[in-house]
């Protein structure tokens, strides 16, 4: 594929036209339209519909450019970094994180980020569903123990760890009866299985509430309705203050946070000073390190 001619069909696709694409960047029209017209032609496509006064992308073409945009910004941005000996990042950073993380810290990191990277506009969704990197325009995720990609790579950036926590005030029953307890969800286990120095146990639980968010539960659980699953991190100020109690560390895997971004793509400038910005805040990737930087 000619990336000349692919260059010259993102600026039209962009600009929404071969006239408005030549004004805005002062190449020649004629040498526009010849250019998209060998891309069509060796791509045996017909990449925009071409009516009497506008100009639209088919479906094959609106595919091709979203799938280029962000590959050739890179690629310019690259070269423009290496001609300058190293350019500080700029540009439009698209960030898909998860809802946890984003309420307790991402305000913070963003608000840091963005005072030291002027020059770079970060924009941060928030969601805990699967993202299509390529089909949504995402330079980087972040996602809680995420399934196998090899589409994608990246590096866990913090760790974390399941706690079953109560107010003082609640006991914890040992006989054959549960204890109030307040769930996310409506598909939490009534049998939770924990780890304690004195070896492991079950606490078998009867759901009182069940809540969308952790933040949510975390505070049911400070107003005393019941016990709860929540991780380390987010309840560390109230373990250390005793408003609430470890009864155990849930036995199971550890909760990974993880930076993604796909193979196939050049490391951005701005993604790779997200990158670094994240390890400068978190350089051992511990739960005290994100309760410390969550606060109270």
């Amino acid at each position: 594929m000619d990336l000349l001619a692919l260059t010259d069909f993102n600026l039209v696709a962009r600009h929404g036209g071969f006239g408005k694409a030549a004004r805005a960047t002062g190449r020649p029209k004629a040498t526009l339209s010849r250019r998209v017209g060998d891309l069509e032609s060796s791509l045996d496509l017909r990449l925009f519909e071409r009516g009497a006064r506008d100009l639209k992308l088919t479906e094959e073409g609106r595919a091709l450019f979203e799938r280029t945009a962000a590959l050739l910004a890179e690629l310019d941005e690259t070269a423009a970094a290496i001609a300058s000996g190293g350019q500080r990042p700029k540009g439009r950073l698209r960030i898909s994180a998860p809802m946890l993380f984003s309420q307790t810290a991402m305000g913070r990191i963003a608000a840091g980020f963005a005072l030291e990277y002027p020059e770079v506009r970060l924009e941060v969704t928030t969601e805990d569903r699967h993202v299509d990197m390529i089909e949504e325009g995402y330079d980087l995720v972040i996602r809680v123990n995420p399934d196998p990609d090899e589409s994608l790579v990246g590096r866990a950036f913090l760790r974390d760890r399941l706690v079953v926590v109560a107010s003082p005030r609640l006991p914890r029953t040992t006989g054959g009866s549960g204890v109030p307890g307040v769930a996310r969800g409506a598909g939490e286990r009534q049998i939770w299985h924990v780890k304690t120095e004195d070896g492991r146990s079950t606490i078998k639980i009867e759901p009182v509430l069940s809540l969308s968010t952790l933040i949510m539960v975390r505070d049911a659980v400070r107003a005393g309705v019941g016990a709860a699953r929540l991780p380390i991190s987010l309840v560390a100020h109230d373990l250390a203050d005793g408003t609430l109690v470890n009864w155990g560390d849930i036995d199971g895997p550890e909760i990974a946070l993880w930076t993604l971004y796909p193979s196939r793509r050049l490391l951005s400038p701005r993604v790779s000073a997200f990158l670094d910005f994240l390890k400068q805040a978190f350089p051992n990737g511990t739960p005290e390190e994100l309760a410390a930087y969550i606060g109270r």
